[in-house]
């Protein structure tokens, strides 16, 4: 019997649909969500008081996390087609494997970056201009794990580049004193989540040549995690403080808390499959703070 997930829809798809919507990642949505919470988080904090998001910016933002999430992809797959080849849970992948050309995916990307486009000319000029800033980061993130052992900052920076967009979307421009404690939060969140998800990769990694934080922290990836989750909680309690949050507010960040420390605490960094599990459970710690901003609001 069939279930209704991602992963489901891809395989339901027609077979030569099926590389393209496998390059944009669709039938692995956790990603997806982690690029567009901080959106959410976001759009909610912008919200008059006594008011819920406006659904539409939101739906418009769901959108455009999906198209640019594919685009990332297409771009790290296009990247790391060679290094993916080597690596037992990439082999697969749609470029790796042969399932499509380089060319296929370079027209593929240029859809999507163009569906996109046409998202983003539905905002505000300085919201145009500040997401077109973006694609820099966009481009280059996945060049950074030949460079750095800090690649995982860098998708910081890419993939919470919506706590500064949903903002100026719906007010015209950017309160820094909450914009930017903001972002923070949401950088130190993906050097956790995606620190954790390094670790399925790292023997791999060591081997062909490939760097992350993983491979920097090693026994000491859960005193770093800590770290990270506490300048995250202490950032988002900063935003909070200067758009006026109330109790609700405050309460999420605290589930926040408990839920990293359980994360941390139980993590197995030698075991790949606890660390995608924690990984996707990620998803619950931006949908928690996102309730949160709601009630807080209201």
């Amino acid at each position: 019997p069939r279930s209704f997930s991602a992963a489901e829809l891809v395989r339901a798809a027609p077979a030569a649909l099926q590389p393209y919507l496998r390059l944009m990642r669709l039938h692995q949505p956790a990603g997806t969500w982690l690029l567009y919470l901080p959106c959410t988080w976001s759009i909610g904090l912008a919200a008059a008081p006594g008011c819920l998001p406006e659904w539409r910016t939101l739906a418009l933002f769901g959108v455009g996390a999906v198209l640019m999430r594919g685009a990332g992809c297409t771009i790290n797959d296009m990247w790391d087609r060679d290094y993916d080849r080597q690596v037992a849970r990439t082999a697969s992948r749609p470029l790796a494997a042969g399932d499509i050309s380089t060319f296929q995916s370079l027209v593929f990307l240029g859809g999507q970056l163009s569906l996109a486009l046409c998202v983003l000319l539905c905002l505000n000029y300085y919201s145009i201009i500040l997401g077109a800033a973006s694609l820099s980061l966009v481009i280059t993130y996945p060049l950074m794990k030949r460079i750095t052992y800090w690649p995982q900052l860098v998708l910081g920076l890419t993939f919470n580049w919506g706590a500064l967009l949903g903002w100026s979307a719906i007010r015209g421009s950017c309160e820094w004193s909450v914009c930017l404690p903001l972002y923070f939060a949401g950088v130190m969140w993906t050097l956790v989540y995606d620190t954790i998800y390094a670790h399925q990769d790292k023997r791999d990694d060591i081997m062909i040549g490939v760097k992350s934080t993983a491979l920097q922290f090693q026994e000491d990836t859960k005193q770093w995690l800590s770290g990270f989750s506490l300048a995250m909680l202490l950032s988002l309690c900063m935003a909070g403080v200067n758009c006026n949050q109330t109790f609700p507010y405050y309460s999420a960040v605290a589930a926040v808390g408990a839920h990293l420390a359980h994360q941390i605490y139980t993590l197995d960094i030698d075991k790949p499959e606890d660390c995608w599990k924690k990984f996707a459970s990620n998803r619950t710690v931006g949908i928690l703070l996102f309730i949160g901003i709601v009630f807080g609001n209201l």
